[in-house]
């Protein structure tokens, strides 16, 4: 807190104005006021030290540039705040507006549950964190067994998607996949993706973009890899 007090003196008389700026909210009065209310509170203290000073001891000209520079920096401040604020607001608006434009769209999340591009054709995705020598997609039934595995050979580091062959694959039953990747000997942490529908958008209670999956329900919009 940076306190400065100018001392004026009339006719053997002193009278003292203190005038304080401060950052701390709970400890000065201009946190909870508006920047007009300060400007004002302030030009009126100004104007009673300039009317109070000793003629002969006026007072010093580099303390009230130091008092003008303080309240313009409270105001800038306040300010600059409201006009960050205001950006904010409309940079989520956006946001949102673009985020409704997905609805019905089909989006790449985190998850390994195989989705059907067509009764006969079960499709996913993952992503390498480097190349891979050898990468295996398993399916696997309700139970957790595996019921089919097929190598997709060498691949390089990044998102990749696949297609496999669903004849014969259960149709009663949610089906899930594993990626096992190797680079030699050393194996590979492969992020499993899956394909969902974007069914609506919303704000979570910090003000943060959720989409609404078909199958993974509420998900950050942060949390999509891809729109399909």
């Amino acid at each position: 807190m940076t306190s400065t007090t100018a001392t004026a003196g009339l006719t053997g008389t002193t009278k003292s104005y203190n005038i304080t700026s401060s950052s701390d909210s709970s400890s000065s009065s201009l946190s909870t006021s508006s920047a007009g209310e300060a400007q004002d509170r302030f030009l009126k203290l100004l104007v009673a030290q300039m009317s109070n000073q000793d003629p002969m001891n006026p007072m010093d000209n580099a303390q009230m540039t130091s008092q003008i520079a303080q309240i313009n920096t409270v105001t800038g401040i306040s300010q600059l705040n409201d006009t960050m604020k205001a950006m904010a607001s409309q940079a989520s608006a956006m946001q949102m507006m673009q985020a409704s434009a997905m609805i019905g769209h089909g989006v790449l999340t985190r998850g390994n549950q195989l989705a059907f591009s067509d009764a006969d054709t079960a499709v996913g995705a993952f992503d390498l964190p480097t190349g891979a020598t050898s990468v295996q997609v398993q399916v696997l039934n309700a139970n957790g067994t595996v019921i089919d595995t097929v190598s997709l050979g060498a691949l390089d580091a990044g998102q990749h998607g696949f297609s496999l062959d669903a004849k014969g694959y259960p149709s009663d039953q949610k089906l899930r996949f594993n990626v096992v990747a190797t680079n030699g000997s050393a194996s590979i942490d492969a992020t499993a993706l899956m394909h969902d529908t974007v069914t609506s958008v919303g704000t979570a209670t910090d003000g943060t973009l959720n989409l609404t999956l078909q199958q993974n329900g509420n998900t950050p919009y942060s949390g999509v890899r891809a729109v399909l």
